[in-house]
């Protein structure tokens, strides 16, 4: 009877609610597996406030809700369905400018499935797109540098780049060159884009705590050009050849470059600042 009861109600609910794709008339059951809150959710809104801006957001439609459930990890219960968005957690993630893509029937977005793999500096297969987090059309990946003694005689910086958990492009190496927590940050943005660009990808959301970096790229490297790269005060711009690689690197991508505070518990950036660590006690070569 109890079975009986819940496929009624099943039938019942998709023949009340439409599904936005037009599924025959039959809902759709969003799953989430990682967000504000897990969970099975029957429309998009409801998902999309779980994961959108979400770092490694894990969801995924389904015709059934037994198959959505499955796919969360737990079995199907009471009030599995319903979801309310956490306000201050979502407004403490840094905002991007593009909006959540619904997933396709069946389609994951950014179900992680490579075994995390200590990465060198040499050429990487590509890796498939899966593997990756979105938001919407852009991949989503967190950058960090360090330099343990910066500004001394025995400075050792490192960069640190992350894009998802166990992801087979998760680097960190020692920063070769100059050892100072400025070139540390520019660089480990050069080393992820990069990346990218041996993965085919054109379009990214990097993630950095360093807004030297972020004016730099996208505000100040323009007026140093124009002023034969000066600053305002007249000096030499310290960080040149830096700047240099990373505007050359960026021409063809579309980057969104995004801040977020450092060691605030995010875990994007929380990992990146690790593998800049674990890069910096590496040799230089």
């Amino acid at each position: 009877m109890t079975r009986l009861l819940g496929a009624a109600r099943r039938v019942a609910l998709a023949a009340v609610r439409g599904s936005p794709g037009g599924r025959s008339g039959l809902s759709m059951f969003y799953a989430v597996r990682r967000g504000r809150k897990a969970g099975v959710f029957q429309t998009w809104s409801e998902c999309r406030a779980q994961v959108d801006r979400f770092p490694a957001a894990r969801f995924k439609k389904f015709a059934t809700e037994e198959e959505a459930w499955a796919f969360v990890g737990r079995p199907a219960g009471p009030g599995g369905a319903e979801g309310t968005e956490d306000k201050h957690e979502q407004e403490s993630q840094v905002k991007a400018n593009k909006r959540l893509r619904e997933p396709s029937d069946g389609d994951e977005n950014a179900e992680p499935c490579a075994k995390q793999t200590r990465q060198t500096t040499g050429s990487v297969p590509l890796v498939d797109k899966s593997t990756f987090s979105y938001m919407g059309e852009f991949v989503v990946v967190y950058t960090d540098g360090c330099c343990s003694s910066n500004g001394r005689r025995r400075a050792r910086a490192g960069i640190g780049v992350y894009w998802g958990p166990g992801h087979p492009l998760n680097i960190g190496i020692r920063l070769p060159g100059r050892q100072t927590n400025q070139r540390a940050e520019i660089h480990a943005a050069c080393k992820a884009i990069e990346q990218a660009k041996a993965q085919n990808i054109k379009k990214l959301v990097l993630y950095t705590d360093s807004m030297f970096t972020i004016n730099g790229i996208t505000n100040w490297v323009q007026g140093w050009k124009k002023n034969g790269w000066k600053t305002s005060t007249g000096k030499e711009v310290i960080n040149r050849e830096d700047f240099v690689a990373l505007e050359q690197l960026a021409q063809g991508m579309d980057i969104q470059w995004m801040h977020v505070p450092g060691h605030s518990g995010f875990v994007g950036n929380e990992e990146a600042d690790r593998l800049a660590r674990e890069g910096a006690k590496r040799s230089e070569d």
